[in-house]
């Protein structure tokens, strides 16, 4: 069966690669579901093995985080927010730094795809209004996004798989990570506000006073109360606790107890297709690790390869992140990679995460807020994102690279 689980694994990140197979209308999480049944059909791995391949903890945080995020949008914050923003009264480089400040803020203590799939409409519609350029805004929220969950074990999928697997310690964490994470937002407001491709967009302001048509946007006060008083109980969960899961979903528990906010309501924002994806993949590259001889292939060619040295891991995220993505890969390596220190895992998490910056393709967070500025009118190219993403994430890339060499 060594052939068949190699052709499938091969075949399922192949598809990751390309965000689809060739001929066929179907995405990264059909791929892996078909990949995990085929595995499963051919007696390749069992039942049982494919359960224990599941990684539970982690996807019952990232359900947990999936949730409280709904909380928020049910209560207005996102749209109170956006509209906030974008009606700042500042000039437009103070609006940008606004704009990377508490987008950045946000995607630390919540996924960074949910941040800028319920920021970027309406902020769009305040730049717009200002006679401003979107495009630079568009993008220093998806920037800001990513860098900024770098910093935390909470901030995006890939940090709390990696935290689940090393059990690492959140304010551990945050010290290693959160400085080069900081150092990225500074980079994207760096590379934004002296850009040819933005300078000059950021000059174009309209003769509306900032505020004036500002939109009237109503807050829930008791479900925004309940929101922030679950965010703060993950974090603490997170500092305090060593089972995390099942205190997670003791918190999804908790907000399912709800008087206006139906189970559909607060169940119907989550994300069933990536919590698919992740269990997918979770099948097929447990199938790899779980054969001992293609295990210790990859195990051998991967510490011979150099992985456990920093440099090294910042060219395999960066190829990596921008193809396969940055979930299948952390995937990968966590499942068919040396031993992992506790320096590694951290270098692993900003790597990883700052990789995502580099192309549209390189991050989920790209994809959406892409997505949502074209809904809105506002077409971004691959290049035109290139032209700022490449040189934010080559930037933060080696201030991280000195940064983790300096601590490790």
């Amino acid at each position: 069966m060594d052939w068949l689980i190699v052709t499938v694994f091969a075949g399922v990140y192949f598809g990751m690669a390309l965000g689809r197979w060739p001929g066929l209308a179907i995405n990264r999480t059909g791929i892996a579901v078909i990949g995990a049944l085929v595995l499963l059909l051919a007696g390749a791995i069992d039942g049982q093995q494919a359960l224990a391949s599941i990684d539970f903890a982690t996807l019952s945080v990232l359900l947990t985080l999936m949730v409280l995020s709904s909380q928020y949008a049910a209560s207005g914050f996102f749209d109170w927010l956006g509209n906030r923003i974008s009606h700042l009264d500042l000039g437009p480089r103070g609006l940008l730094a606004g704009v990377i400040a508490i987008c950045g803020a946000l995607s630390a203590v919540m996924t960074n795809d949910v941040v800028v799939w319920a920021v970027t409409p309406i902020l769009i519609q305040g730049v717009v209004a200002r006679g401003l350029d979107p495009k630079p805004f568009v993008i220093a929220v998806a920037c800001a996004a990513n860098a900024a969950s770098a910093a935390t074990l909470i901030g995006n999928p890939q940090n709390l798989m990696i935290a689940e697997f090393g059990q690492l310690d959140f304010v551990e964490f945050l010290v290693a990570c959160g400085v080069p994470a900081l150092i990225g937002l500074l980079v994207v407001y760096a590379v934004l506000i002296y850009s040819p491709m933005t300078r000059n967009a950021l000059r174009v302001v309209s003769h509306a006073v900032p505020g004036s048509d500002a939109i009237s946007v109503s807050l829930d006060r008791p479900i925004l109360s309940k929101a922030l008083a679950a965010t703060i109980a993950v974090i603490l969960i997170f500092i305090l606790v060593e089972e995390r899961a099942l205190w997670c979903l003791l918190i999804v528990a908790m907000l399912l107890l709800s008087r206006k906010l139906g189970t559909d309501q607060v169940l119907g924002r989550v994300d069933w297709h990536l919590l698919a994806l992740f269990c997918g993949l979770f099948i097929v590259t447990g199938a790899m690790s779980g054969d001992d001889v293609i295990a210790k292939f990859f195990h051998d060619m991967l510490s011979t390869f150099g992985i456990d040295q920093p440099g090294i891991l910042v060219g395999v995220s960066l190829v990596g992140s921008n193809t396969i993505g940055n979930v299948p890969l952390v995937m990968m390596l966590l499942s068919l990679g040396p031993d992992w220190s506790q320096s590694m895992l951290h270098g692993l998490a900003v790597f990883s995460t700052l990789s995502g910056n580099f192309l549209i393709v390189g991050s989920v967070a790209n994809i959406i807020a892409v997505e949502q500025a074209a809904k809105a009118g506002t077409v971004i190219s691959f290049t035109d994102y290139a032209r700022l993403g490449v040189p934010i994430t080559l930037i933060s890339l080696v201030m991280a690279l000195g940064w983790m060499t300096l601590i490790s």
